[in-house]
This record gives structure tokens, sequence and C-alpha cells, in this order.
């Protein structure tokens, strides 16, 4: 269960929560750009962040329910800075037009726009059309993956929980991808992927058999959404963060991915292929 789970050597477990781990943080020089932000997880984080004073941008599809979100917010934090734009993350159209917007509206310094602007479009398509079984397959941009039938010949299928955790993956590989490209440029950004760990959140009704699973005994094991949050803001806020690049973090702590997450061969071949794709 996870009031029991052990702290690591942040001082923060599986059990801490997202204001926990942000505790006494000033960040209002900071504007963060929190995607998914008008349920769950994502209405957590932008709370959390706004309430340490970060300008959040929430980018959401459905901008009603950002709109709803953003006022409750300030309801609870008056001084609150949160502006709400539409993203539908599936369109790269879509992407760019929110970019743009935002550099015309907050001013954002110029060196980290161009920088983002790359990473963002990047990332983006990684998660969405890069998830394949054993390997990515740099041919074919699309979800799924590739299995041998009984004559030995290749053939597409689709398993919406493996192309999840697919998709995953290649967060990762891109996060320690860009760390290395920043790093050799001299720019002072840092990039590092996370898991938020097992939460009941609306996430699990794409998936038949596991939101059954969620709705009965899986609740008793998963974080609930301040608890799921905690990574996210920890890793976006925490002190102890700062100058930390390139690595993978759980439960508010530094993590080890698996080993394909560490193949720095994959990292940059799908670094390459991602930058092709997205011209």
């Amino acid at each position: 269960m996870w009031p029991f789970r052990k702290k690591g050597p942040s001082g923060f477990s599986g059990s801490s929560t997202a204001e926990e781990v942000t505790q006494g943080i000033d960040a209002s020089d900071l504007t963060a750009i929190v995607t998914g932000a008008s349920s769950g997880i994502g209405t957590e984080t932008a709370r959390v962040l706004a309430l340490h004073g970060v300008h959040v941008v929430m980018a959401v599809r459905n901008v009603d329910a950002g709109e709803r979100v953003k006022e409750s917010i300030i309801k609870e934090i008056p001084t609150a800075r949160v502006d709400v734009m539409e993203l539908d993350l599936s369109s790269m159209a879509s992407v760019r037009h929110l970019l743009p917007r935002i550099l015309g509206n907050d001013k954002i310094e110029m060196q980290f726009a161009t920088n983002h602007i790359v990473v963002l479009n990047v990332l983006i398509w990684c998660k969405y059309h890069f998830t394949v079984l054993r390997s990515f397959s740099f041919d074919k941009p699309v979800v799924g993956y590739y299995e041998e039938n009984s004559t030995g010949k290749q053939e597409r299928s689709y398993n919406s929980i493996y192309a999840y955790g697919q998709s995953k993956l290649s967060n990762i590989l891109h996060a320690k991808e860009l760390a290395r490209h920043l790093k050799e440029e001299g720019v002072d950004i840092t990039a590092n992927a996370l898991h938020p760990g097992g939460i009941a959140t609306n996430l699990s009704r794409y998936h038949g058999f596991l939101h059954a699973v969620v709705n009965s005994v899986g609740k008793l094991f998963l974080k609930s959404i301040p608890q799921g949050a905690a990574t996210t803001c920890y890793v976006a806020l925490n002190p102890q963060v700062k100058g930390v690049s390139g690595e993978y973090f759980s439960d508010c702590n530094i993590a080890k991915p698996s080993s394909m997450a560490n193949d720095p061969e994959m990292a940059k071949k799908l670094w390459d292929f991602s930058m092709e794709l997205t011209s």
C-alpha cells in the first residue's frame, strides 16, 4: 500500500503528494505549459504549480473544461496566473498554432523558445506515432507493433496497452537524447522523464479489462491524484533537481528505467528520424 512505501534519497516516496514535495517553494519567475490539464493529475499539477506562483498555461483539447478548471483554481488561489489555450496533441498543426500564441502573448525568452519549439514538436510526434513491440519501426510511423505470423511474414497488429507503454518508452529515449544535445550545445535547460505511478484516473476507460480491475481491487493499490501529480511537480520545482538532466524519475526519486530505455543508439536513431518527420 502506498502509505507504507519507504522514502528514497530525496526524502519523498510514492505516498508523498504534490503539495508536500513543493512545500515552501517560490516559483513566480516560471512559466509552465501543462498538457492534459482539464482533468486528473493534469489538473492537480496545474493547481499546485499555480499555488507556488508559476504562470500556468493550460494546453487542453476541451477549452470549456479547461476554463472550468481555471475558474476553480482562481477561486482557491485568487493570485493565480492561469491561461487556457486550445491544443489537440494528435495534430501537429494544432501544436504549431499554439506555440506562436504563447510566444506572442507571454514574450518567452527567445533561446528557450527556439529550443523548446523543436523539443515539443518532436516529443509530441514521438508520443503518438512510434510505438512498436521490441524495437521501433522507423520506416512506418504508425501506432502498433510487429509480429511474425505462421509463415514468418511480418504483420502489424495493435494492442492499446502495449501502444501506451511503448509511447512512454519513446518519451524516456527522447528526454535522454535531448539532454545530451543540450549539454553539447551548452544550453542551460534540463530535460528529464518521469513515471507518475499507477493512478486511478479516467485513462483506464480506454482499456476494458484494465477498467474492470481499477473499479474493483485495483484502487486499493493505486495512487490518489495528489500523489500521482507529485513526481511531475517535484521534477518541475524542487531545488533538489536543479541541474539534473537526462534522468528518469519515479516516486520523486531518480530511478532506473529498462535497458531499452537506456539504449543510446536507439535514442539517437529515434531523434534523427523524428527530426526528419517534423521538418
